[in-house]
């Protein structure tokens, strides 16, 4: 599978934030996003997670020789600031209605809920409401998300800040299997997530620079 997008433009409000920005990426590539604040970074992000409609362009999956296409945003999951999960239910439940909602796409294999949740680290608490945990217990949980449906593309904005060490390197390992197995990962970040040999984009508002290989 390739992401392909081509002159991507957006706008917030009446404001042109980017355009013209293009980018291929291949199965097992990642794109880190770099920039000053205000630059487009989110922006682009969640038009490519089909959150927010482009002003211009397109941004798509090709499959095999390209004669099948798809919406980036249905091979898509994006993890944002937010972890988009209810207070009052239970991490369980949580993690099913994503699992349900998303499905699996084109064959790939997902964790259980059970295997998901050891793999953040986060064995047996699993029956609680999500609100009674602590931060770092919900961004973890949040990122379990990822593993419950497959989904080749993961979109991530600053997925760790304001996290310890040890989460920082628990996603940075959950990255790097991701990208082994052929996934794709686009990402505004701040931390190196085991994206040392990623491309980068610099956004620039109206202006960026092509893609180049990260130092």
């Amino acid at each position: 599978m390739r992401l392909i997008a081509e002159d991507l433009a957006a706008r917030r409000g009446e404001d042109l934030i980017f355009s013209g920005v293009s980018f291929t990426l291949a199965a097992g590539e990642a794109l880190v996003l770099i920039g000053r604040n205000g630059s487009g970074k989110s922006t682009l992000l969640r038009v490519v997670a089909g959150l927010l409609r482009p002003e211009a362009g397109r941004v798509e999956a090709v499959f095999g020789d390209g004669r099948e296409s798809r919406p980036a945003r249905e091979v898509s999951h994006y993890l944002g600031h937010r972890n988009a999960m209810k207070q009052e239910l239970t991490v369980v439940e949580n993690l099913t209605f994503w699992r349900d909602f998303l499905g699996d796409v084109q064959g790939g294999v997902s964790l259980s809920i059970d295997e998901a949740a050891e793999t953040v680290g986060l064995g047996g608490i699993t029956h609680l409401p999500f609100g009674y945990l602590s931060a770092g217990q919900q961004r973890r949980f949040a990122m379990a998300k990822l593993l419950v449906a497959h989904r080749p593309v993961w979109i991530l904005d600053e997925p760790t800040a304001a996290l310890d060490a040890s989460a920082d390197q628990m996603f940075a390992g959950l990255v790097h299997t991701h990208l082994s197995k052929g996934g794709i990962v686009i990402a505004a970040t701040h931390q190196p997530l085991g994206l040392n040999d990623a491309k980068t984009l610099v956004m620039k508002g109206f202006e960026y620079r092509e893609m180049e290989e990260m130092a």
